[in-house]
């Protein structure tokens, strides 16, 4: 999450997932990086289908960004969006100055 330092905004990870598949998940990633980021329960995938990324019953992986008043800004499907962080960063950043000028 370093690479997105710099920028004022609060991050997540909205998922469908129950509580407790959502805090195995919180601890997995806390373990493995350091650190995790807050889980926001989702289990209508209301927001999910806000962000564009509702895929039937679950949610595609990937990431949003939404400015101040809730409207999307944009969103990215992408499976790999953690393997390739520097150019999910790069985007995030670019997407999010645009917003922010």
């Amino acid at each position: 999450m370093d690479k997105l330092e710099g920028m004022d905004v609060n991050m997540y990870i909205v998922s469908n997932d129950q509580p407790e598949q959502q805090l195995e998940l919180y601890n997995a990633l806390e373990e493995e990086m350091g650190h995790s980021l807050p889980f926001v329960s989702d289990p209508d995938l209301e927001l999910i289908e806000r962000a564009d990324m509702k895929n039937g019953d679950t949610a595609y992986r990937g990431y949003a960004l939404m400015d101040a008043k809730g409207s999307m800004v944009f969103h990215k499907v992408n499976d790999h969006w953690g393997e390739e962080i520097d150019k999910t960063a790069k985007e995030i950043k670019e997407n999010y100055e645009e917003i922010s000028n």
